[in-house]
């Protein structure tokens, strides 16, 4: 007890400053955020631990209101929510428009053989989403058809995407299908540092290189297209406009190519959100992590007084909190500031819960207000097995925990129990609370489903 405490305490530490990667429980790439009023919502593809491709399945949306404690809503789309697609599972983005969210994907097609642009559509940013058309939104049969990016600016909507060429689209009012013809940006030195692919003089060295992962914005008056630049390694550079689709003029990198990633990609996304300005992005950071096991990340950052972005250097530090967390309602324990060793699974009927608890698995809910301090906790969980035990800390487990709650066999993974447990010495004010699990080594101890203090 006493070492698994240390070793513990140890990690905590480690990780205390730390908040990139924000998604600890598995391996997120591709990051592309959404504002809805005082939620952000995250969409990331997932990689599989240990490919050596990126072969993806799914894509997964976790949502914030503080910044720093993220709550996983689940996989809600995947390659069988497109009849049409068999593989690759590649980078997205969700928008909305008339009180409905159109989620833009793409993936390769098995009507073509190449890669093509889908889109799914919801009443909810959570879904659920269905394919709005049973067909992809294009395709051509080419491999450019990748990394959809797409703008609402104001009764008119774009759609942009493509590697090694610039895709580009005005969509209808129903954002299922093209006003006019899908069209080529011309890619020259003035408006990305290189001519398109076909028009580059082999051996010359030109300023920067459209690569792929469009990311179109407006603010104010100006328009930015982000992109990952230079070929691999890759590094985020961008253009700016007074206009949608460009003319562009090439502005630099944004955010450089660094071994600190351990990413040979990147796809970045903007967002502002709560007066605050982020930069969304992604390395291999994660334990185990690497070229195709990548792990989102954010930079908050300030544009200069022209509009144009400032160099970003990627941090383990990452961002602050925003917000306080309200520990008094129920909370998803899906829900979670940092983590070790745990990840998360779903079913029709529970929804998301977290899984894989193990002996020093451990779970941290970031910036929590407790108020005056909380005298009670329930939390719901599930076991199959022996159970294990919940150490319930305040900032710290070198602290005594404020409760200790043993956990018994319920007769199954998802047989959910309600346990309460009386809380000793709360503090009062805002502190991280941290669940520690222990219980027989080398083997999965409980499902855990939500919590709650009064």
């Amino acid at each position: 007890m006493k070492n698994l405490i240390l070793s513990l305490a140890l990690m905590l530490s480690a990780s205390a400053n730390a908040q990139n990667p924000i998604i600890p429980t598995r391996y997120t790439a591709d990051p592309a955020p959404l504002v809805v009023k005082d939620t952000l919502y995250l969409y990331a593809d997932v990689d599989e631990p240990g490919a050596d491709f990126f072969w993806m399945y799914q894509w997964r949306v976790y949502s914030t209101t503080d910044m720093v404690n993220w709550t996983d809503h689940g996989e809600l789309l995947g390659l069988d929510s497109f009849t049409w697609a068999d593989d690759r599972a590649w980078a997205t983005q969700c928008c909305e428009r008339n009180g409905k969210y159109y989620w833009y994907i793409c993936a390769h097609s098995k009507l073509s053989g190449g890669m093509a642009i889908g889109v799914a559509v919801a009443d909810s940013p959570t879904g659920p989403f269905k394919d709005a058309l049973g067909k992809p939104l294009y395709d051509d049969g080419k491999w450019d058809n990748i990394d959809p990016t797409v703008l609402v600016d104001g009764k008119n909507a774009y759609l942009v995407w493509g590697n090694p060429e610039i895709h580009q689209a005005k969509l209808n009012d129903d954002m299922v299908s093209f006003d006019g013809d899908v069209t080529l940006v011309n890619q020259n030195e003035k408006s990305f540092g290189a001519p398109s692919p076909a028009n580059r003089v082999k051996g010359k060295k030109y300023k920067d290189i459209y690569t792929e992962g469009p990311w179109l914005s407006k603010r104010g008056k100006n328009y930015y297209l982000l992109y990952a630049a230079g070929g691999v390694p890759e590094h985020i550079a961008y253009s700016m406009s007074k206009k949608p689709l460009g003319p562009w003029t090439y502005k630099g990198t944004i955010m450089p190519q660094l071994n600190t990633t351990n990413s040979f990609t990147n796809h970045c996304g903007v967002v502002d959100f709560k007066g605050h300005s982020y930069f969304f992005y992604h390395t291999g950071n994660l334990p185990g992590g690497g070229g195709f096991d990548r792990s989102t990340a954010i930079e908050e950052f300030k544009y200069n007084a022209d509009g144009t972005f400032p160099t970003i250097m990627p941090t383990k530090e990452g961002v602050k909190p925003i917000a306080t967390f309200d520990p008094f309602k129920r909370v998803e324990a899906e829900t979670i500031g940092d983590s070790k060793g745990v990840t998360t699974e779903q079913n029709d009927k529970d929804g998301v819960y977290v899984t894989d608890i193990k002996n020093g698995s451990w779970i941290k809910v970031r910036n929590v207000d407790l108020k005056n301090g909380a005298t009670n906790i329930s939390v719901q969980v599930a076991s199959a097995s022996q159970g294990g035990y919940i150490d319930v800390y305040a900032d710290s487990i070198s602290k005594t925990p404020l409760t200790v709650i043993p956990v018994a066999k319920t007769g199954g993974w998802e047989y959910w129990t309600v346990l309460n447990s009386e809380l000793r010495n709360c503090p009062s004010g805002v502190h991280d609370i941290i669940f520690a699990f222990r219980g027989q080594k080398g083997r999965k101890l409980m499902n855990f489903n939500w919590w709650e203090m009064k």
